[in-house]
């Protein structure tokens, strides 16, 4: 387990428990006290910590190395019956976005969600989880695929945006992103949006636009990062955490500027902590958003679809 440096305090009694369970082991002494005492101690300090989470400490734990990214989503929403499929048909496959069909509780869903990659390799490979043009079109082809045979869509967003480089200006990154937000708007079946881990700027928004937007609790979503902010703000990377605060980009703040429905709660500590629970509670979510909107005629769905999205921004004098 890798630990951020504000987690660093429960690395400490985590490591004082194991040391006292194993002197319990390979002694007589009965240290049953002694152990009882450091994990309560231990119990009390991570609430302190993650009760009390900074903006910048949740984009830490948004980022954490251990924690679960879209395909680790997948398989534990999905099992053995999710069907990859590939290609935007017309430039070529994008590693960092990566989608298909799968069954989760016994209804069938379109996946699409950016993949980042878990040591140097892969990430490459995923390309940091930064989309291009490619990847963009391919998801909207798998849209327009659902659409067609009347599949509700599910994105898992988690990206540090689409990828800002010259080749992708010149297949057209920004008509890609902006062609899927007008089709998305104009999708007739249902979308379901969970950002799991980061939530940037186009890169997000190229898959966002949903009638339901779910974020889990130590997440972020923001037009930029705080680095990015930052650096733009005060030519420093230094005040990043006075970006992060700023900017109003945790989950919390969302839901408070009313720019999402819903928090997911994660395990204390973290997703990465108690996957299993996690990819429970996403599926009871997923499933409580498809059941409030499987009833509604296509004029509907797509009428408060965009209703909700020209209400954002709306403020009084």
């Amino acid at each position: 387990m890798e630990y951020l440096d504000f987690e660093l305090p429960i690395k400490e009694l985590e490591d004082q428990l194991e040391k006292c369970q194993v002197i319990g082991q390979e002694s007589d002494v009965d240290v049953t006290a002694t152990c009882n005492q450091i994990n309560d101690k231990l119990i009390e300090t991570k609430k302190n910590i993650y009760e009390n989470l900074t903006a910048w400490q949740r984009v830490q734990l948004s980022r954490h190395p251990s924690r679960p990214y879209t395909l680790d989503h997948v398989r534990g929403l999905c099992g053995d019956t999710f069907l990859e499929l590939h290609g935007d048909r017309g430039f070529k496959d994008d590693k960092a976005m990566i989608g298909g069909l799968g069954k989760i509780g016994g209804q069938s869903f379109m996946i699409i969600g950016q993949q980042k990659g878990y040591n140097t390799k892969t990430r490459q490979y995923r390309n940091f989880g930064m989309a291009n043009p490619e990847g963009y079109r391919k998801a909207l082809r798998l849209m327009k695929m659902a659409e067609k045979f009347g599949i509700p869509v599910v994105t898992l967003i988690d990206t540090p945006g689409a990828y800002p480089g010259l080749e992708a200006e010149e297949r057209g990154q920004g008509e890609a992103i902006a062609r899927n937000i007008y089709e998305m708007v104009l999708l007739k079946v249902p979308i379901i949006t969970i950002i799991v881990g980061e939530g940037a700027s186009g890169g997000a928004l190229g898959i966002g636009v949903g009638d339901r937007v779910y974020m889990l609790e130590n997440t972020w979503y923001s037009v930029i990062s705080p680095e990015s902010c930052s650096s733009i703000l005060w030519k420093s990377w230094e005040y990043k955490e006075k970006a992060a605060e700023a900017l109003k980009l945790t989950s919390a703040d969302m839901k408070k500027q009313e720019l999402i429905d819903d928090i997911i709660p994660e395990p204390l500590g973290g997703a990465h902590y108690d996957r299993e629970t996690t990819f429970k509670t996403v599926e009871q979510y997923i499933l409580k958003g498809f059941n409030e909107l499987k009833d509604l005629s296509t004029a509907d769905l797509i009428a408060q679809r965009m209703d909700k999205y020209t209400k954002m921004g709306e403020f009084k004098e």
